[in-house]
């Protein structure tokens, strides 16, 4: 029953969002766009992480609600923290950074985590040709990250990139 209920629900996704299925064969599970939403519309959520589950679909793996938050260098850390040292991983962001003026303001930005040296070139490959799934189902993405180690994704690196016109 499970698994018919999950095939109904792709099949749904499938229909509304055509693009989230690759030439990999992979696809965005419901509950990727669930995530989205919350991240993008409530704003429940600071920072979502995606995992590409028997070279078939992608679901969510890790969530952080605002809620739990306590400040910004806190929850950025607890980003990079939760990116495994050894597996690709796709994330959404709400990231929160100060303008070269001095304005607060945030900027939803896609991560594709890309480990050089730790992750299978197999796992990397069918990551990086299922990206545009997952990208379909989440409208409105400003910046776009490809992080291969942390020092790519070094605060000091992503506040430049936040603030590139």
């Amino acid at each position: 029953l499970h698994d018919a209920l999950r095939s109904l629900e792709l099949e749904s996704v499938t229909q509304k969002y055509p693009h989230c299925s690759t030439m990999s064969g992979v696809q965005a599970d419901a509950e990727c766009v669930d995530a989205y939403k919350r991240i993008k519309m409530t704003k429940d959520l600071r920072y979502v992480l995606f995992k590409i589950e028997n070279k078939k679909l992608i679901v969510v793996d890790v969530q952080k609600d605002k809620s739990e938050e306590t400040d910004w260098d806190t929850t950025w850390k607890s980003f990079c923290d939760a990116l495994p040292e050894n597996e690709p991983r796709y994330g959404l962001v709400d990231v929160d950074y100060v303008t070269d003026d001095g304005r607060g303001q945030s900027k939803l930005t896609f991560v594709l985590w890309s480990p050089d040296g730790k992750a299978s070139v197999k796992d990397k490959m069918i990551y990086a040709s299922s990206k545009d799934a997952i990208k379909s189902v989440c409208d409105g993405i400003m910046k776009d990250v490809q992080a291969n180690d942390m020092g790519d994704l070094e605060w000091k690196e992503i506040n430049a990139l936040m603030n590139k016109k």
